[in-house]
This record gives structure tokens, sequence and C-alpha cells, in this order.
């Protein structure tokens, strides 16, 4: 009979929750794993299969255009695993930036379709005033939450702000996974939730002790 001493047990049970950052050519994602090891979460950033099937928990971070974002993921073939781990195994995912608009149906940006996760879509800022409202919108911003008490939100006050730098916002269809909303031009969705699919507009890894939150909630209570 097969048998694990506790070290090779410990070692599997490590291997088996450990946090993926998916690496699809686009993103910083070294920002992301360094604020992870500060707050105490070890990761690896990779777009290995076998380690993506593996991992206990996903971010999907990402700058740069919807569909050079969804054309990369094609390209190194990582759709089916992703879908796989998220839609059947029910791994919890955390979309960043570009990441949380290619966890939706399409974007104005492009013309490729997203990954249809969460039935949203990414428009574009108009701005009349862009001395006033510059696009893209760059820096800090207040976010407010439609309703309280989400696991996401765990430790957050009226004083919570996050940085944001982004040309395009998403507008979600089902308002009651929209769990963050800014206010910049118009109102926008900075957050949506839906099960164990999270995602957000801003960057967490740039927004210090909100972000550290933030990403404290996602690891820990999902």
């Amino acid at each position: 009979m097969f048998k694990l001493n506790l070290l090779d047990f410990l070692n599997l049970l490590n291997f088996f929750s450990m946090i993926v950052i998916v690496d699809y050519g686009l993103g910083n994602l070294g920002s992301i794993k360094n604020m992870l090891q500060f707050i105490g979460f070890d990761a690896v950033i990779s777009s290995d299969k076998e380690q993506i099937s593996a991992a206990g928990k996903l971010i999907l971070p990402g700058v740069g255009s919807f569909d050079q974002g969804m054309n990369n993921l094609n390209e190194r073939g990582l759709i089916p695993v992703l879908n796989q781990r998220v839609l059947t195994d029910k791994v919890p995912i955390l979309g960043i930036c570009l990441g949380m608009q290619l966890l939706g149906m399409k974007s104005e940006e492009g013309i490729r379709p997203g990954l249809s996760w969460i039935d949203l879509e990414s428009k574009k800022f108009n701005s009349t005033d862009y001395k006033s409202f510059p696009v893209p919108h760059l820096g800090w911003d207040y976010v407010s939450a439609p309703e309280q008490g989400n696991k996401l939100l765990k430790g957050f006050d009226e004083e919570t702000r996050f940085y944001f730098a982004h040309s395009y916002f998403v507008k979600c269809s089902n308002r009651n996974e929209v769990v963050l909303e800014a206010d910049y031009i118009h109102k926008f969705d900075a957050a949506v939730l839906k099960g164990h699919i999270a995602g957000v507009q801003f960057h967490p890894e740039k927004s210090h002790r909100f972000g550290m939150q933030l990403l404290t909630n996602f690891i820990s209570e999902f």
C-alpha cells in the first residue's frame, strides 16, 4: 500500500492549495506576487497547465487591450484549462483590471468574445471635459458598496479607496453581482462577484492597505 510521510503530505497539500497568477503575457505580474508575499501568501506566476490545474486559487491580472488578452489566452491554450478549473472545479478566481473585463461577454475595445463567466460588457469612457475628466482614468478614487456584508469587503469602511488605471469600464447586467461602485464621469462597476468568481477594475497591488485587505479577503475567505 502506498503511504505518505508527514512531510510529503504537507508538500502535497501545499501544492494543491497554491495561488497561481496566470501568465498570458500581459500585466504587472511581479507586483501582484510581491504584494501577496508582503502580506504572507506565497504565489507562483505561471502559464503551465499542470500548475493551473493544481491551483487552489487563481488570479487573472491584465494590462492592455481586450482582444490581445483573449488572443494571448487562446494562443497559450489556457482557455480550456481555465474553464475546467473555474466552471467545473469551482476554483476561486480574481480578475484584476483587464482580467476583470475578460471575465465578461465582450468589449467595445475589440471584436473577440470574452470568457463569458459573468454577464458584463466593457465600455469606453466618453468624456466631454478632458480637463476635469481625462481618459484614461488614473489615480485614487473612493468606492461604495451597494450592499454590505460581502466577504470580499470584510474590514472595509466608507473611506475605502483604490488605485485605478483604465480607459474602459464594465457594466454588469445582474446588479446583484455588483459589490463595489466608483464614480468617474459617471458611476461604474468597480468590483463584481458571482459565487467564487470575483473581478476588480482597480489595482489592489497598488492600493496599499486597502489592496492588502482585499487580497487577504480573497485568499482567506474564498
